[in-house]
């Protein structure tokens, strides 16, 4: 019986899963021995040595969690919701600031922890447990308004830091989740273009010049945003406004995506990340050091093993026992699958820059273990998975 119940228990893991997550892992070793190399002239292997040590500690926390039955978590629900909202507002009071946002709380005199990659976990798990009960009664507008003020107070928290980027995430993990529990898809996608439309043009009348009447009487409409992220905004309809700060990104980004070709100009022989030219190539815009020196094969390589990854994670999605484990891997898949879009998108140039890490392969601590996390938590449910599939 023991020998049958361990085959049973085996049969739920997904090792296509595994075996995805395994090579991006290694391909993140691998670019950051690349794209860091001429980082820290001191250490020139410093991220990889961190990211080394990030990535073991991120195996065993996804191991830890994928040993605990997600069902669990939902007996903690309300406790765990607390506690992200008071890790959110703890930024406001010790956090440090970098870049003219304070998103970090120190942990040590050179390390700290970016509390909002876990406060993405946190609400997945939360907002999972919200919705399982509420599937298949979410057809009126109405019904859409107690969801949306769950998730409200931690992504405005997130927001106020300031982190657009972020905030973007939780709504993409709003929408991803919100269907999956079977939001009326006309009424509720009614309610994003609209939502889509109204954010453009409100941008549109903010920037705009010379509008006719009576348009004329909402230019320079004011937003809720930080200088900077207008001039993000900007820029990416524009990047020669900004040659010297953000456009100067993209424009750095598109070229060394570009000039990489077919197949890329080798390992550690790019010009515009070992050269430093591109800034943040080891974090922002680490796929555009793809690009350059591994090229069109390299990048499409690369996209293809995340769309296994996330597709084996769908497929355990389908599976699941219960609608809150569903619900859990839909939340991680929109997690994951906008960061990729997103990072890919700015670093081509077809996205606004946001600072979105692009999961697994950028340097980052918080990071690479919130995304172990959530991996854990999809083995979780993939481990304990028994809805037949025909």
């Amino acid at each position: 019986m023991a020998k049958k119940s361990d085959r049973k228990f085996l049969q739920g893991f997904d090792f296509g899963m595994i075996l995805a997550l395994a090579l991006l892992l290694g391909a993140s070793l691998l670019i950051l021995s690349t794209a860091s190399i001429n980082v820290l002239k001191s250490d020139p292997y410093h991220y990889v040595k961190s990211q080394t040590i990030w990535i073991i500690t991120g195996i065993i926390m996804a191991v830890v969690v994928a040993a605990i039955d997600y069902e669990h978590w939902r007996k903690l629900n309300w406790w765990i919701y607390g506690f992200n909202i008071l890790l959110l507002l703890l930024v406001f009071f010790v956090g440090s600031s970098a870049k003219g946002a304070q998103r970090w709380i120190p942990i040590t005199s050179t390390q700290s922890i970016q509390p909002s990659e876990f406060a993405k976990i946190l609400l997945i798990i939360t907002f999972a447990n919200f919705l399982s009960d509420r599937r298949g009664k979410l057809n009126e507008i109405k019904d859409f308004i107690l969801p949306l003020l769950f998730v409200m107070p931690p992504t405005l928290l997130i927001f106020l830091q300031p982190d657009l980027g972020t905030a973007l995430v939780f709504g993409a993990i709003f929408v991803g989740m919100m269907f999956v529990a079977g939001a009326n898809p006309i009424k509720f996608g009614g309610i994003i273009v609209g939502t889509i439309a109204t954010t453009i043009t409100a941008i549109y009348l903010h920037i705009a010049t010379n509008l006719p009447w009576p348009l004329k009487y909402l230019q320079g409409l004011p937003l809720p945003l930080k200088d900077y992220q207008i001039n993000r905004l900007i820029v990416f309809i524009d990047p020669s406004r900004d040659t010297s700060g953000d456009g100067y990104h993209v424009m750095q980004s598109v070229w060394a995506i570009g000039s990489g070709g077919l197949w890329g100009k080798g390992y550690q022989h790019g010009t515009q990340g070992q050269y430093n030219i591109l800034p943040e190539h080891h974090t922002d815009f680490i796929f555009s050091v793809v690009g350059e020196e591994f090229g069109f094969i390299g990048t499409s390589i690369l996209l293809f093993i995340f769309c296994i990854l996330l597709l084996r994670m769908l497929n355990v999605a389908m599976k699941s026992r219960d609608n809150f484990g569903t619900l859990i891997v839909a939340g991680v898949v929109s997690m994951m699958a906008f960061h990729i879009f997103v990072n890919v998108g700015m670093a081509s140039g077809i996205m606004p820059v946001t600072g979105i890490p692009l999961p697994f392969i950028t340097s980052g601590g918080s990071s690479m273990w919130a995304n172990m996390l959530a991996v854990g938590l999809v083995m979780s449910v993939g481990l304990r998975g028994d809805r037949p599939m025909f």
